[in-house]
């Protein structure tokens, strides 16, 4: 079965189709809560938005389709020289960083928040590349099967090579 976008309201086509769920009593009263909790029109919304969740999480998983999403990291910028390494890893995966934005907070940590787009395998790697130097003390990533258009293609780059990393 191929995958394919899905919409706002849940279907790639427009179309809606029905099933029958069977839920134990605490598993329906707990979904009755948060639909009321969370303001949703439906537990069908729930549900479905449950399930969005779930198979974004196996394309995740899977690593081969193009995703878009976000690195979010937390470091001591007075760590070494980790700021001249984090500018060398966005300028090495530079197809598929899009933007950054850095925020500063107590003391000499800052906030940065990687706005990324590509292989889901690729992004972890680099997700994965950045929350490993020293100095990062927290780091997420969060992806989405929605992607950006493309802005320009660029040529191909070299095989990656760290300086020191």
């Amino acid at each position: 079965m191929k995958s394919r976008p899905i919409s706002k309201n849940g279907s790639s086509d427009g179309k809606v189709q029905r099933i029958s769920v069977s839920l134990p009593d605490s598993v329906f009263r707990e979904l009755d809560q948060l639909v009321t909790e969370r303001g949703l029109e439906s537990r069908s919304k729930a549900i479905a938005d449950m399930v969005t969740h779930f198979a974004l999480e196996h394309q995740e998983d899977k690593g081969d389709g193009i995703m878009a999403g976000t690195i979010t990291i937390v470091y001591d910028e007075s760590k070494g020289n980790l700021l001249q390494r984090l500018a060398e890893l966005e300028r090495v995966f530079v197809d598929e960083v899009i933007s950054s934005l850095h925020v500063q907070l107590q003391g000499s940590h800052r906030m940065e928040v990687l706005l990324v787009q590509g292989p889901a395998k690729q992004l972890k790697r680099i997700a994965d590349k950045l929350m490993a130097l020293k100095g990062v003390k927290t780091g997420k990533l969060t992806l989405t099967s929605m992607i950006i258009p493309p802005l320009h293609p660029l040529p191909p780059k070299p095989a990656y090579k760290p300086n020191k990393l």
